[in-house]
Formats: C-alpha cells, structure tokens, sequence
C-alpha cells in the first residue's frame, strides 16, 4: 500500500511539470497580450471622423497607413520591403463617364488606360511587415484591409462613413497578433508577413497588386484574413463568428474547435469550409492562387456600409476573442509542420 501511494505521488510530480507548460507556452502566455483595452484604442484611432473614412488614394487613408506603419515599427517588426513598410502601387481606371469603370492594378491593363485620351489614376500603398522565420522558403500572410468609403459632403448630418467593424476591427485583430508573435519570444518555422492592404473597398486591389509582384507567392502556405469581425449580426447571437476556411485543409477546422474547448473562447463558429474561398474579401487574391486561407467574419448588419459604422456598436468582448483565437491561428500556421 505505501509503495503504491509513493508511486502514485511520483506520478503525480511528473504530470505537473507538463500540465504546467502546456498552461503557460509561449504560445498561450503571448495570447494574452491581445486585450480588449488595446482593439479599443486601434479601432477608435483608425475610426475617428478626423480620418475622414479613410478613402483609399486619400489624405485619410495616408494617415492611416503611416499610423500602422509606426506601430509596426514600435514593436519591433522590421520592413518586408527594404527599408520602407510601404509597398505603393497604382491602379488605372476609365474616366468616369465611360462604361466599365473597374479598377486595375495589373502593368498590362495600367499601360493600355495610359494610353487613352483620359484616364483615372489613384496611388496607394500596403503597409507589410515581417518576422522571420526558421525556413526562408515557406510563409504565412496575416491581413486585413485599412482602408473604407470616406466622406459624401451631401449627406445631412453624420457625412463621414468611420468604419469602425468595416475594418478597423479586423486591423486591430492584426496588429495585436504581431505583437503576440513578438511577445512570445519564440521565432517562428516559416515567415510571417503581416499586410495592411489599401484599396480594398475599390476591388481588392492592394491585395492583388501584393501578389501580382510578390516574388514567393508559390511558397506562401497559408493566409489568415479579417473582414469586419466586432459586430452582432443579431443581438440575440452575441457569440457568432464565420470561420471559413478551404475544404481541402480540414485541420483549420480542427483548430479552431480545439482551442475553443481549451481556451474557453466565447465564439460559436458557424464553420464553412468551402474549397476556394473567392467571394468577399482580400482573401479571393489568396484563393484564386489556391493558396489555403482561413477567414474570420462576424456577418452583416445595418450599419454596414453606412456613416452609423461606429465603434461604440462593437461588441468588444467578441472582438478580443476572435482576435485571440485567431492568433492561435497564425501561429499553428506558421509553427505546424504539415496541415
């Protein structure tokens, strides 16, 4: 009886240490990092009327970019491209009273509009940052569009469209995950990129012009997108989040029901697995090369597209979730070995 009680209580001694690091790795003492305090403060920034709705090609959208820029930098994220986080590219489309008024970022389509009698020009810039990684020959991608409708002097009253959820939510999901990746001390297997990308709202047009000239857009392996992720799309369902993601890759769907459990996230996935994820967002860019994603999305509401996209509408609670569990995410795809 006392040997297997002595035996037992080693047993016990042994487990400890194991439980112990499994409640405070890396990976889950960086998750905590992300906290509702600081989406606050990006989401109030990025949708304050000052920016005046940070149209892209526009003085708000600069600021906006510039902003992310210094964040990236404060932290401690290097530049993917030289010594610049700018990527500034442009996009070409006819004069405005012509049929087929379509954005382009494509050279071929840039030069034929130049060639025009008249033609419309915007000038933009991705801000995109890097950690790298163990293997310089495999990468993740971590975006979200910055940019959102501006202002229409004709509206009465409210004439600035802030975009609060449209998408300094899904910015500030991004950031607070840099920051994690920095705080967990720890380098990752592959290279993550983190992307801001301009010109969203005109056509995903800052997510194509990165992988249009992205010299490994073939070793990318993975891209973790936010599209407009504080909202209620019903009050009665403060929990739900879209968690889409391609079909062919069923342990993005594993994961996330695994952290669930684990965490104790307050999130009920409608989960969507869908095997080449085109439609809504920057991630048709990724999808379209077939490169796998995984989406967070919190659905519509009224005040999509509108001037009443306001932060004080946020569900923050949900916000910091999804910004947590995401991040956990980023780093299974950027640390497992195969998925």
């Amino acid at each position: 009886m006392q040997n297997k009680l002595l035996l037992s209580i080693l047993l016990l001694l042994t487990a400890m240490p194991l439980a112990a690091q499994r409640a405070h790795s890396p990976r889950t003492e960086a998750m905590q990092t992300i906290t509702r305090t600081r989406a606050e403060a990006i989401v109030r920034f990025l949708a304050d009327d000052d920016l005046q709705g940070r149209e892209a090609g526009q003085r708000g959208a600069r600021i906006a970019a510039r902003y992310l820029a210094s964040e990236l930098q404060e932290a401690g994220i290097r530049p993917l491209l030289g010594d610049s986080y700018f990527q500034p590219f442009e996009a070409c489309a006819r004069e405005r009273q012509q049929p087929a008024r379509r954005w382009q970022v494509h050279p071929d389509s840039i030069a034929l509009f130049k060639a025009l009698p008249a033609h419309r020009s915007l000038h933009m810039a991705n801000v995109l940052g890097v950690i790298p990684g163990q293997r310089a020959d495999e990468y993740v991608v971590v975006g979200a569009h910055f940019d959102h409708l501006g202002t229409d002097p004709a509206l009465e009253g409210d004439a600035v469209y802030n975009g609060a959820d449209d998408n300094a939510s899904g910015v500030s999901a991004v950031l607070q995950i840099a920051r994690a990746f920095v705080a967990s001390g720890q380098q990752p297997l592959r290279t993550v990129v983190i992307a801001f990308w301009d010109g969203e709202e005109l056509g995903l047009l800052g997510s194509e012009a990165f992988l249009q000239s992205c010299p490994f857009a073939k070793d990318i392996k993975g891209y973790l997108n936010f599209d407009m992720i504080g909202r209620n799309h019903r009050e009665d369902h403060p929990r739900h989040v879209v968690y889409f993601y391609t079909a062919s890759h069923p342990a993005f769907g594993q994961w996330l029901r695994r952290d669930i459990a684990q965490q104790g996230f307050r999130l009920e996935p409608d989960y969507r697995a869908w095997e080449r994820p085109v439609g809504g967002s920057d991630n048709s860019s990724f999808a379209r090369r077939d490169i796998p994603i995984i989406w967070y999305h919190t659905d519509g509401h009224p005040d999509y597209h509108q001037p009443s996209d306001h932060p004080d509408r946020l569900n923050w609670e949900k916000l910091t979730d999804i910004s947590r569990a995401a991040f956990l995410n980023a780093w299974d795809l950027a640390n497992e070995a195969d998925y």
